[in-house]
């Protein structure tokens, strides 16, 4: 701080003094100019008066070291010039910006370049009593040359001045330094010291009891990390650069098979598995590193990541995460892509299979209705499964679609009113029974989910059997309940007829035209809708599905 001081002060010294000198220096030039001018014009009132008395004579007898005199002509002819002998190889002078004045005003003045003299050049003309001009000019320089001739004794002056001014500089700073230095922070309204500095050293005692309430503070929120963290589900352990134990949640406890007496100690003491050594060594040198391990029965994730302050490496922290249920949708995941390649290939087999037929010629002209229905079927079957495919990878995304207030009544009247024809060939009974019941939700989804439950209770119906569809609305509950009188659904297949290409009877499902998804996207829908979905059947007496929505305010 000294030594930012000491520079400060010389510097603003410095700069003064130069500026003083630049200053003082330009002063001179103008005084010594100012000077010249008025000399040039007194010396220029003499050689008037000379050479309207005396002519050429006058000017030869003057010396030409220190003014230069010409004598020009109305015409701008050089008649007399006391530097030029062959005056008649000038050039015409009634350009010249000092003659031009001087001819019509009586006199002038101006400063340019010389070309004859090569230097700047002050000039100051006179017209005479005959017409003609006088002029007489001298070299700025001079002016210059005796503003330079003051620069030396300024210089050792500014000299002498800097090396007083960085010896006050020294001493000024070590003078405002030394009270700052003795300052005791601890007890900062104690101090006896520069009153400017009072509202510095109330500001600090202020921040010392900021800091305080912060520390008071901060043991509350490691308190709190530490409820936080003792109640996770997924495992926490902190470590620092060395691998140390810092800290260690429940979760991560019960995981690794310790307790809190592993603080403080290698990690290495408390899980000696090969992989996850080198997977937090890894994370030490590349910043990040995950490993799957089984433990317990179960599947787990550990993530390792780098713990940096300032560049450096100061930790690393390790979250364990239950996959299990993760793994088990990632495999049913996998079970649909299968399922859905199957039910794919089989239908685009019967259509080239078809179709090549036809192409080769082997089919009959009375067969080629039979052999072109089956490859509309087939091609419509395969629409239906992509449709449906579409709609469960939509519900599976989550994403939002636009909602409304919607009548469950009214969308079971119209889906009703759509599955007569189908009802009617099955030689089923379908009707609809209720209340108003209002929800929010997706119309189309909603829609579906009536449509899909009537359509399979007609298809696995019976003869002469009945679908009926009752909607109501109570306790805040919307609820619609569709029971049949078919077929029924056995106990053990109960709990997986709403799995994703499941079939009781994949005979009576081939048929029938299903393709497995029907009641898979009546749950998805549901659930997208927060409801929820009951199934009731016998085998031989029918199933009854009951659906539940919170019921719309009206």
């Amino acid at each position: 701080m000294t030594r930012k001081i000491f520079r400060s002060i010389l510097l603003v010294a410095g700069v003064v003094l130069a500026a003083g000198m630049v200053i003082m220096t330009g002063c001179l030039y103008s005084y010594f100019g100012g000077v010249q001018e008025q000399q040039l014009q007194d010396e220029l009132s003499l050689a008037v008066s000379g050479v309207e008395n005396g002519g050429t004579a006058y000017l030869e007898r003057l010396p030409a070291e220190r003014f230069r005199l010409t004598w020009i002509a109305s015409d701008g002819r050089v008649l007399y010039d006391t530097q030029v002998v062959d005056v008649a190889s000038m050039e015409n002078h009634a350009g010249r910006q000092e003659v031009q004045e001087a001819l019509k005003n009586g006199s002038g003045e101006s400063s340019r370049y010389s070309d004859t003299l090569l230097q700047q050049t002050l000039y100051v003309a006179r017209r005479l009593t005959d017409g003609t001009v006088l002029r007489i000019s001298v070299s700025r320089a001079t002016a210059g040359m005796l503003a330079l001739g003051m620069l030396q004794p300024m210089l050792v002056v500014l000299a002498a001045a800097l090396i007083f001014a960085g010896l006050m500089a020294g001493r000024l700073s070590r003078r405002i330094v030394d009270p700052l230095n003795r300052l005791d922070l601890e007890h900062p309204l104690e101090n006896d010291a520069y009153e400017e500095l009072a509202p510095l050293l109330s500001r600090i005692n202020y921040q010392h009891k900021e800091i305080d309430a912060q520390l008071r503070t901060l043991r509350q929120k490691t308190d709190e990390f530490t409820q936080i963290t003792g109640s996770m589900q997924e495992g926490l352990v902190l470590l620092d650069e060395k691998g140390t134990v810092l800290s260690i949640n429940h979760a991560a406890c019960r995981l690794f098979q310790a307790d809190n007496g592993c603080v403080g100690r290698d990690f290495l003491t408390v899980d000696r598995s090969h992989e996850l050594s080198l997977a937090l060594e890894t994370a030490r040198k590349e910043g990040h590193s995950q490993l799957r391990c089984q433990r317990n029965g179960r599947e787990y994730q550990l993530d390792a990541s780098r713990i940096q302050s300032g560049g450096e490496t100061v930790g690393t922290v390790l979250l364990t995460f239950d996959v299990t249920e993760q793994e088990y949708a990632e495999r049913n995941r996998r079970e649909f892509t299968a399922n859905v390649s199957h039910e794919l290939k089989t239908p685009l087999q019967g259509i080239v299979g078809s179709a090549e037929l036809i192409q080769s010629g082997m089919v009959k002209p009375e067969d080629m209705p039979r052999f072109v229905g089956h490859i509309h079927d087939e091609a419509s079957r395969m629409v239906t499964l992509v449709e449906d495919i579409i709609r469960l990878s939509q519900l599976d995304e989550g994403d939002a679609m636009p909602t409304e207030t919607v009548d469950l009544l009214a969308l079971s009247q119209e889906a009703v009113t759509n599955l007569q024809d189908a009802a009617a060939k099955q030689q089923v009974s379908l009707s609809v029974d209720g209340g108003h019941a209002p929800v929010i939700g997706v119309r189309r989804l909603l829609y579906e989910v009536i449509f899909n439950l009537c359509d399979n209770a007609i298809k696995y119906n019976v003869p002469d059997g009945a679908v009926k569809v009752q909607v109501s609305s109570e306790n805040g509950i919307s609820s619609v309940t569709v029971s049949d009188t078919g077929i029924g659904i056995a106990p053990e297949h109960q709990s997986r007829v709403f799995e994703r290409f499941y079939r009781v009877d994949k005979s009576h499902s081939k048929a029938s035209g299903g393709t497995g998804l029907g009641l898979s996207i009546v749950k998805h829908a549901v659930q997208y809708h927060h409801g929820d979905i009951r199934l009731t059947s016998k085998p031989g007496e029918g199933t009854v599905i009951r659906i539940t929505f919170p019921a719309a305010a009206r």
